[in-house]
């Protein structure tokens, strides 16, 4: 690993700590530095960028609307092209919509179970997702693990592939700091595979699953994506894969200890999690 990366993780004076203590101490994967940016061509980095940005605007256009949009701004695309990026982009329209994929057939898909729940306390519901998170030069995907009723962030993992092995390390971290009553996640496949979900039965943890086509159902998680997207990563420009995790870490943090939200009665969601008066 090049010494500037080893130096931006730690401060000035302790460059001798191995790489696992300097990870352990600012709470990120090792894997994390090893990531390097996926290739894709200039012209598709483009397309991927407008589309991120207006679906953050307009997450209810699907591939048509989508095509419809980026010619009606010059863009000589076609649909299937702009499906391929939406899929890579791991982009899920909020609507019911035909179901034109198929989970892995040796993975089990489990029922929603929070549609008409009242959730009243922290730890009663967890949820997780995987969005995409633009480079300069490329782009990785973000996972993370919320609790519903205080919208706190319990971990987050950055990767350059949609493997399971970067979900399974933020599961692992978010259930160093507590255990849920119900786990909700779409039906993607990191999350229907059985390392995934064993480590959450294994726990007595129920195991909820959106519909297909209805992102809504993890609509605290899609609410957290927009405001990480408006107010950290379309305000900057990542150069590099250590510099998108140190800058996402820095906005985890204010955003569990210091942004205000209002429907938490202007309390941060860390006060709320931990049962703070404010």
């Amino acid at each position: 690993m090049p010494a500037e990366a080893k130096r931006s993780l730690i401060e000035p004076g302790h460059e001798h700590l191995s790489l696992s203590r300097q990870c352990e101490l600012v709470g990120l994967a090792r894997s994390s530095l090893y990531y390097q940016p996926r290739g894709v061509s200039a012209e598709n980095l483009l397309l991927m960028r407008l589309m991120d940005e207006q679906y953050t605007r307009t997450p209810f256009y699907g591939i048509r609307r989508m095509t419809a949009w980026l010619k009606g701004h010059g863009y000589e695309v076609n649909h299937k092209r702009v499906a391929r990026l939406m899929e890579a982009m791991v982009l899920e329209t909020i609507y019911p919509k035909p179901r034109t994929t198929l989970a892995s057939p040796e993975n089990r898909v489990y029922p929603y179970l929070l549609r008409n729940v009242v959730v009243a306390r922290p730890d009663q519901v967890w949820s997780t997702d995987i969005t995409y998170i633009r480079l300069s030069r490329g782009f990785v995907y973000l996972v993370a693990v919320l609790d519903w009723y205080s919208r706190y962030v319990l971990s987050w993992e950055v990767s350059v592939s949609l493997d399971v092995a970067f979900c399974l390390e933020a599961l692992d971290r978010a259930l160093d700091k507590g255990k849920p009553a119900i786990f909700n996640s779409d039906q993607g496949c990191q999350f229907t595979s059985q390392p995934f979900t064993e480590r959450l039965l294994s726990r007595d943890i129920r195991i909820s699953m959106d519909g297909r086509g209805r992102a809504l159902d993890n609509v605290f998680v899609e609410r957290l994506w927009r405001t990480v997207k408006q107010e950290e990563v379309y305000l900057k420009d990542y150069q590099t894969v250590p510099a998108a995790i140190a800058n996402l870490k820095d906005y985890f943090q204010f955003y569990n200890r210091e942004r205000l939200h209002q429907s938490l009665g202007y309390r941060t969601p860390e006060a709320v999690y931990r049962g703070s008066a404010g």
